[in-house]
């Protein structure tokens, strides 16, 4: 029986453009380009026409094929109402999702872009629109095969994946537990009365690229999830809430054109920084049991490294209760 996981790790030129040729029916050139990815195996190619495309191999255990499918209704109905995403593109099996040999892959458009480091204030004015555009789209129907994002969803199964994993120091264990059982239990009635909707879940300034002439284009939509739309704005402020109001006021002037904006879910906003910590060991953790290292952390594992964790967790700790929900415009 063939093991997805070897097949992953040793897919080559010869087997990508085969596929790819066949999944879509065209002629390909012979560029092979790999692209940069953490988790998954992407590659861009060239077709006869000179027109550019992304394959996307995602890592075999990450996502069910149902839950990649999920990803991808998300991005075509964005893409209907002529929202700025890449949408996957049409397999000739009627689909977005193949299968090889148990990995699954899809295949996009290549869109060239930048990111851009600082926003002027224009461009948090489209950027409130395109966030507010998603988020109205995102909260038209749920997604029944992505995580929910709440801390005693997402960030209790991250915990129990990192105790699991043998990977956390014996010695901080313990610790390690106590401040994130803690974390979890204090956020988690803050969480009670948001309703969860379709979200992109890793909007970061990186997710976001510029096209000269045309509007920001949203992508990686890979770590889409249900969770309170504050998600995919706090990540993209300059500094935090109580240092960027300029910002963040100008950016729901945008985004309530489209989608109204709860005020009171700017208090989610240091518990989603905690949980994103917990996130990012687990997705580390991920790395290291799919390949045996991490290709971010140097030090990830070590007595050393959990130890600023707990410490890192502890702070946060106290700024969650520290927070000041602002007033005036907001």
């Amino acid at each position: 029986m063939t093991n997805p996981g070897e097949v992953f790790r040793d897919l080559g030129p010869d087997q990508v453009l085969n596929l790819v040729e066949g999944a879509l029916g065209v002629v390909l050139t012979n560029l092979f380009r790999p692209l940069n990815s953490y988790i998954n195996r992407v590659y861009e190619l060239e077709k006869e026409d000179g027109s550019g495309l992304v394959v996307k191999f995602y890592r075999p255990g990450r996502w069910s094929e149902r839950g990649i499918a999920d990803e991808h209704r998300f991005l075509q109905e964005l893409s209907a109402d002529e929202i700025p995403v890449i949408a996957p593109l049409q397999l000739q099996t009627g689909g977005t999702v193949g299968k090889y040999h148990g990995i699954c892959y899809a295949l996009f458009p290549k869109k060239g872009g930048r990111s851009v480091d600082e926003f002027d204030d224009d461009q948090w004015l489209q950027l409130g629109r395109l966030l507010g555009r998603v988020h109205s789209i995102g909260s038209r129907s749920p997604s029944s095969e992505r995580p929910l994002m709440s801390p005693t969803a997402s960030t209790r199964e991250q915990l129990n994946y990192l105790l699991n994993s043998g990977l956390v120091s014996e010695r901080i264990a313990p610790e390690f537990e106590k401040i994130v059982t803690r974390i979890i239990k204090e956020t988690a009635p803050l969480f009670d009365s948001v309703k969860p909707i379709r979200i992109h879940g890793d909007c970061h300034f990186a997710n976001i690229i510029y096209r000269p002439g045309e509007s920001f284009y949203l992508i990686d939509f890979d770590d889409m999830v249900m969770g309170p739309p504050v998600q995919d704005i706090w990540m993209l402020l300059p500094g935090t809430l109580e240092e960027t109001f300029v910002e963040m006021d100008i950016f729901l002037e945008g985004y309530e054109m489209f989608y109204r904006f709860d005020r009171r879910t700017f208090r989610l906003i240091e518990p989603l920084r905690a949980m994103r910590f917990v996130h990012y060991m687990a997705w580390c953790a991920h790395q290291v049991l799919a390949d045996g290292h991490t290709r971010v952390i140097d030090d990830f594992g070590t007595e050393n490294y959990w130890q600023r964790e707990v410490d890192d967790l502890q702070d946060q700790l106290e700024r969650i209760g520290d927070t000041v929900i602002p007033g005036g415009n907001f």
